[in-house]
């Protein structure tokens, strides 16, 4: 007897091990310095803690090629040089419990560490009892490869070569990035200018071999306010007022679960500036806005939200300038959250939220410049009042029924001219349930160009018909599918008897059938002839479409009335069957073949039927989900390759790809191509002003304007630049675009800066440009109610394969949903 194979050996577990030191240190450093922002700040924030009065910050190439901060403070001890770029050593703390009583910027011992593993470090340092600086050069590992005697004042100057040059696919990607690296860096470093009081900052860039320009300074003030100023110009102080803390009231509280009589006193101080509220003065984005807590620059997220909330509240379109400084014990935070130290941990915090809330909504509320509509209101109803009681007697008029008087559903039937149309215009064919459109009346297409749109991104109502110049009422198409299948039967059945003997009466009466099976659909019990008896009867529209016509027309009008009934009456009723025997001839040899051919059928069906690619419902709710899926799954080509099934309602396209079903809004992709059109092609004209006007630039935001000069021209905005005026003041603006009753200003010039400085040499346009021509492709474009042949119809569906974003007009309104697949309704 042969022996049994042995068992094959298992493989040994791999040994846990180190990593060893040398990747540690890369894989480490990777995630404490992340960009060019983080490197700078950390460097500020080392002069910082030096005492430093003068902080030098030199960038070149946007901080590609070199950073450089240099700073006069206290310089570093020789005996420390050592220590200075290793990981984990600091003077700041000595163990963890320091880090309660922390006041400074760093402590953890990390940022030159770092720094050295990602790029080449070089540190001059003259420390206040040395009589000579040095010049220090470190390897990667934070080692000292050069010492040598330097010529230099008290204070430390460090320099960064090619960060980021040691992991190659990210130094190519910040490469690449460097313009919008730079742009986030700036406003890191604003912060920095605008909280520290005392200490002159001042940072310049260097392009090749061109001239250094200033990004940001400031005058060394001890005053917040002056160090707004010197960052951002004197013309953003005008906005400005000081925040006045108050006390959380009881409504505020109660909203956090606070308890009033147990919420400690004098925790927080918070102390700052925030724009006024007033329309205009606010910013198109979030641009401007810096929190610190005890000085020390951060981001809560909880925080920045409230404070736009409220401000939307009072100006809905802007976002405010805000500097605020929130003091509190240091034993109450955590500021060793994230390696960048800015996100942060606060005791009490709903209690911050509460007194941010209170005093916000008080100072936005009492702002001297705001109307007090409601107390207007107030007074109009007071006035009707006193007029009622003296014609109607004790008639009260209160604000409840001066609103109700004004309201939607009010204005809209009174605005009808006659019977007719009203029974026409809810007659109408509906839009599909949950469609989120909104269609404009094709009598506002006309030559003028108001500004305004005809169409609204935020309404949900019906159709507006030509004939009645109105829209069917919000409130009806906020009713239950039930509620709109009643109305809108009712209606049609008065119509049908209006119509009666004329063309419109067959079709009127298709739809109501199509109703009757609408509603049989939706029975779930079908075992129940009770309810199958009461659909019929009730849902069938026979008996009252032609209750006037004769009685002998009765009969022959409305048989599936009578097949209804017969087919409802018999559906329990027991039925005599006589049973026959009949002889079938059976082969398992045949059974089996069958059956192997049914399985190979099966199979085939199971690997070409495709998977259910668009799961998301024709609804407003479900518009990001149902845009998702249509990106991912249809390409540009695949709309060429579209077969036209026809046009419906005379507003939508049903188009068919493969075994997919589409629907498509003719006026809404009609609207984004011209739109886009309108957008890649138009150049606007300028119009000249009479004497160059100043911008009050940032020396950034002046750097951005200049590098993009021919984006700002396809805008209709001409400058005239001076190299040789100081920084700020080195752009002045020529002319600005004019379009028949549009006009621009200084706010949009903003705006496009803030766009560039993310997406520096990519065209943009102000969001009042694309306004005007979402108008303008708006009232070009074919019209609901619009009958449109084969080839118009393809000419509409070929063009949403030529441009960037089809899926949605520039109103928001969905251009294409999925209805159907014809694989999952029928495999065969």
């Amino acid at each position: 007897m042969e022996a049994a194979a042995p068992a094959p050996a298992l493989e040994p577990a791999k040994a846990i091990k180190a990593i060893d030191r040398k990747s540690v240190h890369q894989i480490c450093s990777g995630q404490v310095v992340l960009n060019l922002g983080t490197a700078v700040k950390e460097l500020v924030e080392n002069s910082l803690d030096a005492g430093a009065t003068n902080v030098d910050i030199k960038l070149k190439d946007y901080g590609a090629e070199l950073i450089e901060v240099s700073d006069n403070g206290s310089g570093v001890e020789e005996e420390n040089f050592e220590g200075l770029t290793l990981k984990h050593y600091t003077s700041k703390i000595q163990d963890f419990s320091d880090l309660i009583h922390v006041e400074t910027f760093g402590f953890r011992g990390e940022a030159l560490s770092s720094l050295c593993a990602l790029s080449d470090v070089t540190i001059f340092t003259c420390h206040k009892s040395a009589k000579v600086g040095t010049r220090l050069v470190f390897d990667h590992n934070g080692k000292i490869t050069q010492k040598t005697p330097y010529p230099r004042q008290q204070g430390t100057t460090v320099s960064v070569q090619q960060l980021f040059y040691t992991l190659p696919v990210r130094h190519k990607e910040f490469q690449r990035n460097i313009k919008k690296e730079y742009a986030k860096m700036v406003q890191i470093l604003q912060a920095y200018c605008i909280v520290s009081k005392g200490v002159r900052i001042n940072c310049t860039n260097q392009v090749g071999q061109g001239k250094k320009s200033s990004v940001v300074s400031t005058t060394g003030s001890p005053n917040l306010k002056e160090n707004i100023g010197a960052v951002f110009g004197q013309k953003q102080l005008q906005s400005l007022i000081p925040f006045v803390q108050l006390p959380p009231n009881e409504t505020v509280c109660e909203e956090y679960g606070l308890d009033t009589t147990d919420m400690p006193q004098n925790f927080y101080s918070i102390t700052g500036f925030v724009s006024r509220c007033d329309h205009g003065v606010g910013r198109s984005a979030t641009d401007r806005q810096f929190f610190f807590i005890n000085q020390r620059p951060c981001d809560p997220a909880k925080v920045a939200k409230l404070v736009n909330e409220i401000y939307h509240l009072y100006n809905k379109h802007q976002y405010p300038f805000i500097v605020l400084n929130i003091c509190v014990d240091s034993e109450c935070v955590d500021i060793n959250v994230t390696p960048d130290k800015r996100q942060i941990l606060l005791q009490e915090e709903k209690l911050l939220l509460a007194i941010l809330k209170t005093s916000l909504i008080e100072m936005f509320g009492s702002d001297v410049n705001k109307l007090n509509v409601n107390q207007k209101l107030l007074d109009i109803a007071g006035g009707i009042n006193a007029k009622c009681e003296s014609s109607e007697g004790n008639r009260i008029m209160t604000l409840a029924r001066l609103r109700e008087s004004f309201s939607l559903h009010q204005m809209t039937e009174s605005n009808f001219q006659s019977p007719k149309k009203v029974k026409r215009q809810h007659s109408s064919p509906r839009q599909l349930p949950s469609f989120d459109t909104t269609l404009s009346p094709e009598s506002e297409k006309d030559n003028t160009d108001s500004g305004f749109c005809s169409t609204s991104a935020e309404s949900d109502v019906g159709y507006n018909m030509p004939e009645a110049g109105s829209c069917i009422s919000s409130e009806r198409v906020a009713n239950s599918p039930e509620e709109e299948f009643c109305d809108s039967k009712e209606e049609l059945q008065n119509e049908c008897l209006e119509t009666a003997g004329q063309s419109e009466k067959s079709l009127e009466c298709d739809v109501q059938f199509l109703g009757t099976v609408h509603e049989l659909n939706r029975v779930n019990d079908w075992n129940n002839p009770n309810k199958l008896s009461q659909v019929a009867s009730s849902s069938s529209p026979s008996k009252k479409c032609f209750k006037s016509e004769a009685d002998d027309l009765k009969a022959d009008t409305c048989p599936e009335e009578k097949n209804t009934k017969n087919y409802v009456a018999s559906v329990d009723a027991l039925v005599e069957v006589k049973k026959k025997t009949v002889s079938l001839e059976f082969s398992m040899k045949v059974l089996a073949e069958k059956v192997k051919k049914v399985i190979r059928q099966q199979q085939k069906r199971t690997e070409t039927r495709n998977y259910r690619r668009f799961k998301a419902k024709i609804s407003p709710g479900e518009n990001k989900v149902a845009e998702d899926e249509l990106r991912k799954e249809i390409s540009k080509e695949m709309f060429a390759k579209m077969e036209i099934i026809g046009q419906f309602n005379l507003g939508f396209i049903i188009a068919k790809l493969n075994s997919d079903l589409f629907i498509i809004d003719q006026h809404a992709t009609d609207e984004k191509y011209n739109f886009e059109m309108l957008q890649q092609h138009t150049v606007l004209q300028g119009q000249k002003l009479i004497v160059p006007q100043n911008l009050n630039l940032t020396a950034v935001n002046e750097t951005v304007l200049i590098e993009n000069l021919e984006i700002f021209r396809k805008n209709g905005f001409d400058f005239v630049i001076n190299e040789n005026a100081p920084v700020t003041q080195r752009v002045k603006l020529l002319s600005l675009p004019t379009s028949k009753n549009w006009t621009f200003g200084p706010q949009d010039i903003d705006e496009m800066i803030f766009m560039l400085s993310d997406c520096p040499g990519v065209m943009c346009r102000p969001s009042r440009v694309r306004q005007m021509f979402a108008s303008r492709a708006c009232r070009k474009s074919v019209m609901i109610g619009t009958a449109l042949n084969i080839q118009e119809m393809r000419k509409l569906v070929t063009h949403m394969g030529e441009i960037e974003h089809p899926w949605n007009c520039p109103h928001g309104r969905p251009t294409m949903r999925h209805i159907a697949s014809l694989d999952l309704i029928s495999p065969e």
